[in-house]
């Protein structure tokens, strides 16, 4: 091979494949041992250098020399070339899984060329990939030619190609947008803090500002709320709440229950668990839709967070106290700082660290074992129970959708009241009034009255 031709196929690919030189020059060193040992045996030693500078090949079979002549009758050209192209390919697949690697969770753009079952084939810079229907928005729908934007989700090597994976529903996507929508996230005065979010519905977002001259909740927002509005549009309209990141959980919990009004929360340590407090009328707000408000904020904190009224939380610390004294080797005292502590069930007691419980009660180990397992089986039966009740209501209400369902499909057969005709009839028939004839009514009435023993018959009379 010419040494100035060798040179320009590998400044070529270095330029068109991105592959670096060394990297190159090594796959044309490998290429033409692997050609020679076929020729020679795979078990000769042999030797094969390109000059980086020059490009002038040198090699050696079994220690000695070979010359240009030779080199180019016992290597084969054509298995050369074969066994060239496929070391290109690799190194071109190892420099494009590195490239895409490293933009594991960041946001890229391509092209939709198919649009099949359900998944997307996305055309970027140098590489197709793939946007599974798992990993698209719920409900939101592409076709051909569209632009879409997406993050890398995954990458893998796979034969000789690299098969990119991406995704629109990770977290990421909604912080890479922030970053391009918002001037200053990208300059670091503003900072997201934690995302949570369930595709297609709603995300929360806590920032914080670097700059107390700079309103953090507000620059996310935008004038009349431009920002936020172009990346609800990116994600299909999901609803996004901003909210003010504290490092005090007394502030963070309310924050990420907004809109919810909350009274007051209390942090159980040892479990990890917040209790918040709220009026009645904000119970429903404060969970959520199908207990969605809730879970995102307790994402979002990193509490498991736990919605009651006041009331509620009396009633419950009532009944758990009287069920913790039931158990044996339980004292009131203990009880009662165990419910000072946030715990409020059965279940909770079995998670509580055996240390923790020796400390808080004084018990040793064989006393803690015997609570836990006692409160084990109170647990089971609590649940067996509830799932009775569950069970009991399901009924019930497969039944009353039953009787509204034959009400709609027949509704002259029922009463105003509600009540079938069918059955008010039959117990009309079944306990019917006494019927008085004419002739005993006239005996009645023809019929003296008499005075009792005692009475005068003006008595009787009256």
């Amino acid at each position: 091979m010419d040494p100035n031709e060798l040179l320009r196929v590998v400044d070529t690919i270095h330029r068109d494949k991105n592959i670096d030189k060394e990297i190159v020059f090594e796959g044309i060193e490998a290429a033409l041992v692997s050609a020679a040992k076929k020729h020679y045996g795979e078990e000769a030693e042999v030797v094969v250098q390109i000059d980086r500078t020059s490009g002038v090949i040198q090699g050696t079979h079994n220690g000695v020399p070979m010359t240009t002549a030779e080199m180019a009758e016992r290597i084969g050209a054509q298995t050369a070339k074969q066994v060239m192209i496929q070391k290109i390919r690799e190194a071109e697949r190892d420099s494009l899984y590195e490239e895409y690697d490293e933009l594991r969770g960041q946001l890229v753009t391509g092209v939709i060329q198919r649009y099949e079952g359900g998944a997307a084939t996305v055309t970027l810079n140098n590489v197709e990939a793939i946007l599974p229907k798992g990993e698209q928005i719920p409900g939101e729908t592409h076709h051909a030619n569209e632009r879409v934007r997406a993050t890398v989700y995954e990458v893998k090597k796979a034969g000789s190609r690299v098969k990119v994976i991406l995704s629109r529903t990770k977290p990421q996507l909604v912080q890479r947008l922030f970053e391009q929508e918002i001037p200053e996230i990208a300059e670091g005065v503003i900072e997201i803090r934690a995302i949570s979010r369930e595709p297609g519905y709603r995300t929360k977002v806590a920032v914080s500002s670097t700059d107390q001259r700079v309103d953090c909740v507000g620059a996310c927002v935008g004038v009349r709320g431009n920002r936020i509005k172009n990346i609800v549009d990116e994600l299909s309209g999901e609803r996004i709440d901003i909210v003010r990141y504290s490092e005090d959980m007394q502030a963070l919990i309310p924050n990420a229950l907004q809109p919810a009004e909350v009274e007051e929360v209390i942090l159980c340590q040892m479990l990890g668990r917040a209790i918040v407090l709220v009026q009645e009328d904000q119970l429903s707000l404060a969970i959520g839709r199908r207990g969605q408000n809730v879970r995102l904020a307790s994402k979002l904190c990193g509490w498991d967070i736990e919605i009651m009224t006041r009331e509620e939380l009396d009633e419950q610390i009532e009944q758990a106290v009287t069920g913790y004294s039931s158990i044996e080797g339980i004292e009131p005292e203990l009880a009662e700082r165990l419910v000072g502590e946030g715990f409020l069930s059965y279940d909770d007691l079995e998670v509580i660290e055996p240390d923790a419980l020796m400390e808080m009660g004084g018990l040793t180990a064989e006393q803690v074992d015997h609570i836990v397992q006692q409160a084990e089986v109170k647990a089971s039966m609590a649940e067996r129970a509830a799932a009775e009740q569950r069970r009991q209501q399901r009924e019930q209400e497969r039944l009353q959708a039953a009787e509204a369902a034959e009400e709609a499909a027949n509704p002259s057969a029922y009463y105003a009241d509600g009540r079938p005709a069918e059955a008010i009839e039959q117990a009309t028939v079944a306990d019917p009034a006494p019927a008085v004839d004419d002739a005993a009514k006239e005996e009645t009435l023809d019929t003296p009255s008499v005075a009792s023993p005692g009475e005068t018959s003006d008595d009787a009379t009256l």
